[in-house]
């Protein structure tokens, strides 16, 4: 091939951000030989050299955002490709002939939109002034960018700083919350559970784990997928549950799978091992698929007591269901008839109300909150 152009990398993921090149033009490299790092939304990957050859040409710098089907980088020498044609997919002997995958160097559709259109003298201008104009919107006509435009965005620069697009998790998590905003009727209940008689080394995020598999047993309407666009609900048996995971980079929801049939030592290992992957970032894309409920343990992360008694956390499409679990407090309450200062744990369930009925909610909740009464076993 003449053009190696951005595998699919599967999981829906459309984009990858060039992290590292591990390779330079003149290179002479070898069949499978690390090529390039990139971030997507979901992890770091590794891209190996599909044959042996030299460099010739790399597409896009360290920081650059290259779509699927746009070429990486050019092989001297080859030419077997002919015109814009930049690969050739390979079929199954049984499909017959190989047929050829066209692509348009710096054209593909997905990119279309991030080149705004403006005259040399404007592009000019913006390149005086060091304006990205990747981000600019046109107040011209037919959405040209004008040299006011440009001179606007200069100012802004020098009050207030460049803005920092998002990247790779961050920029992910911006485009769920805004489908989520979007799409879903969301309908968030708060109640509190006395674990005053939980044991103080109690291991918390496992104890609502498994109350939101009670939770799921008892109405399993909230362990469910919808579809928006089909109106079509379906309620699922294996509990996948996403955990919210924090880190510098954003937020992470690695998927425990079926918590309703496994013991809790074994659950408290997945989840460490999926942590971990996290943090590295080695976590494949497939671990973070297939949730059908959601937990936030926001009161609680990893390393101790952040804040936040309650939430209104936030359902992604396609599941219907998302429980936030806050800071465990003293407070005083009424206790069998006397004020007592007892622990408190709050509770934040958001649900779908296009997919689940209020009842249906607080039965989950209910459901969750009575496993989660029981005290401390030993």
């Amino acid at each position: 091939m003449k053009y190696f152009k951005l595998p699919d990398l599967g999981e829906g993921l459309p984009e990858a951000e060039i992290l590292e090149w591990h390779v330079r033009e003149g290179d002479d490299v070898r069949l499978d030989q690390l090529l390039v790092s990139v971030e997507t939304a979901k992890a770091v990957i590794d891209i190996p050299s599909p044959q042996q050859g030299v460099i010739a040409h790399l597409f896009g710098a360290e920081g650059d955002t290259i779509h699927t089907g746009e070429p990486l980088l050019e092989f001297a020498g080859e030419t077997d490709d002919t015109g814009t044609v930049v690969g050739e997919l390979k079929q199954d002997s049984a499909q017959g002939t190989a047929q050829q995958d066209h692509f348009f160097i710096g054209a593909a559709p997905s990119t279309a939109a991030h080149h705004p259109r403006m005259t040399p003298a404007v592009r000019a201008l913006a390149k005086r002034l060091d304006v990205d104009i990747s981000h600019l919107k046109g107040s011209g006509r037919a959405g040209m960018l004008t040299p006011e435009d440009v001179e606007r965005a200069a100012r802004q620069d020098q009050t207030h700083g460049k803005a920092e697009p998002l990247r790779g998790v961050r920029k992910q998590m911006a485009k769920n919350m805004a489908l989520a905003h979007a799409e879903v009727v969301p309908v968030t209940l708060f109640e509190d559970v006395d674990v005053h008689d939980w044991h103080p080394d109690e291991d918390i995020t496992m104890r609502l784990i498994h109350a939101i598999a009670a939770g799921c047993r008892a109405e399993p309407a909230l362990n469910a997928w919808f579809d928006g666009q089909q109106l079509a609900r379906r309620v699922h048996d294996d509990i996948n549950l996403g955990v919210a995971v924090d880190t510098e980079q954003g937020l992470f929801v690695p998927v425990i799978r079926d918590i309703g049939n496994r013991q809790v030592a074994d659950i408290r290992d997945g989840l460490n091992r999926l942590r971990e992957d996290v943090i590295k970032r080695t976590i494949p894309p497939s671990e973070l698929q297939g949730g059908t409920i959601t937990l936030s343990n926001f009161g609680t992360i990893t390393g101790g007591v952040i804040a936040g008694r309650y939430a209104t956390p936030i359902v992604v499409p396609p599941t219907v269901a998302i429980l936030g679990s806050g800071v465990i407090r003293e407070q005083v309450v009424a206790y069998q008839g006397v004020v007592q200062v007892r622990r408190v744990l709050p509770l934040s369930l958001t649900f779908d109300h296009r997919a689940a009925t209020g009842g249906e909610a607080a039965r989950f909740l209910r459901a969750v909150i009575e496993d989660l009464s029981v005290e401390s076993a030993g």
